[in-house]
């Protein structure tokens, strides 16, 4: 698909008829700003021209050749590229270098894209949003908080931050929101580890512009139950899977989730079955069924410790290796087959960088920092040993939602802020 491409219809390349003044954004062919313009209309014309352009992830290498082109076209920018990952780097000496990060996937599109501007009182507008920012324009669409209104304030730093007080580095990068093994971070640090160095990183995910600091680990893996299979008609021959994965579930619910307090930040923790599946034929006595988990663990917590809690400390189950009997844990006794597993972060909110952006933070918004509960990737940043958190315009609470939206000001609001910090 190239950038000026639209989706094919099962991407529902449609906009909402109950809207009464929006207008679309036509398909942009290049990322520009415009020197003489006012910050705030370069960051319009950035998202606008960054939302304009499909890239659900396997999808992104169109919008990160023109993202690729705008970073060329700065003259203190080193850019290198790894797959639909780039990653730009000023080399001016400093003592310190901070790395800026954002990823330029998305997920599906349900009836959100292209995308839209709203004048205000338009019905778009979800009534949270009109309250917060009353008279504003919104920008509406698929990614407009995860996360194309903080790549937009990336982009906008890159060029116009000339002579800042740290080296920095911007990376934009693929795949974050699919399984672990395709994301674009992931693979550059593994192929380049050279490229992604530093003493702080901030990751662009929408935190309405104060500080979310560490995240959860999560896991998912099916628990599988197994039986013999038989006809129904004759049911005694057989062994029910289906009816043995009861205890399974029932494992499940009796399971406490907790609130778990890591250097003065509280992590909700949660553990969910989220698929089931099990038979093979309507008459059939099935001999599998298999519960889908997701666990989601606070930064207490080691990824080695967060499966043996769940299946034991020596089960053996790893990613590709196949089904492993659970040793001890919740599941013991059932078996375990990995499908995904990432590690958590502690916030590291005694680093001095993390301070000093803290302290800002909460002088321009008035908020404290806050814990992130969904996974993202300050932990690959903090397995690096590179204190990291999470800093982006837009709310995390409409991420992904059908009606993902940004007022104009979240743009203008990041971009001061960390505009002031790094001058």
């Amino acid at each position: 698909m190239t950038a000026n491409s639209a989706p094919t219809a099962s991407a529902s390349n449609t906009s909402p008829a109950s809207s009464t003044t929006a207008t679309p954004i036509p398909p942009a062919s290049s990322i520009v700003i415009d020197p003489s313009a006012g910050d705030q209309r370069n960051l319009n014309d950035l998202m606008a021209q960054v939302m304009s352009v499909y890239s659900v992830s396997d999808d992104e290498g169109p919008l990160t050749d023109m993202v690729e082109e705008f970073l060329r076209a700065q003259p203190h920018l080193t850019v290198r590229r790894h797959g639909d990952t780039l990653v730009a780097t000023t080399d001016f000496g400093k003592e310190h270098r901070v790395v800026l990060a954002g990823h330029l996937d998305t997920v599906p599109v349900i009836d959100n894209f292209p995308p839209l501007w709203l004048e205000p009182g338009d019905p778009l507008i979800r009534g949270d949003v009109a309250a917060a920012h009353p008279g504003e324009r919104v920008l509406w669409g698929r990614g407009a908080t995860d996360m194309k209104g903080s790549n937009a304030v990336l982009l906008f730093l890159a060029a116009t931050l000339t002579d800042p007080k740290y080296d920095l580095t911007f990376v934009f990068y693929d795949h974050e929101e699919v399984a672990a093994e395709k994301n674009g971070l992931r693979k550059v640090v593994e192929a380049h580890p050279d490229w992604i160095t530093g003493d702080f990183a901030i990751i662009g995910e929408p935190t309405d512009c104060g500080i979310e600091g560490g995240c959860n680990g999560t896991m998912r893996f099916d628990v599988v139950a197994h039986g013999v299979a038989a006809h129904s008609a004759r049911a005694w021959m057989g062994d029910n899977a289906i009816h043995k994965a009861a205890e399974i579930l029932n494992r499940l619910n009796a399971y406490e989730n907790k609130a778990v307090d890591v250097d003065g930040l509280t992590y909700q923790e949660g553990l969910n079955a989220t698929l089931i599946s099990g038979g093979n034929g309507t008459n059939v006595i099935p001999g599998e069924c298999r519960v889908h988990v997701n666990y989601r663990f606070a930064p207490n917590k080691t990824l080695p410790q967060a499966k043996a809690l769940m299946m034991g400390a020596d089960c053996g189950a790893e990613l590709g290796n196949g089904e492993h009997v659970a040793t001890g844990g919740v599941f013991a006794g059932f078996g375990i087959e990995m499908k995904d597993e990432s590690p958590s972060a502690r916030p590291g909110m005694d680093d001095p960088l993390v301070q000093s952006l803290v302290a800002l933070v909460r002088e321009r918004t008035g908020r404290e920092p806050l814990a992130k509960l969904g996974w993202t990737d300050v932990a690959r940043f903090s397995q690096l040993g590179i204190p990291a958190v999470n800093l982006g315009a837009g709310s995390p609470l409409l991420a992904h939602k059908h009606d993902e939206q940004l007022p104009e000001t979240d743009l203008t609001l990041m971009a001061g802020i960390l505009t002031d910090w790094l001058n």
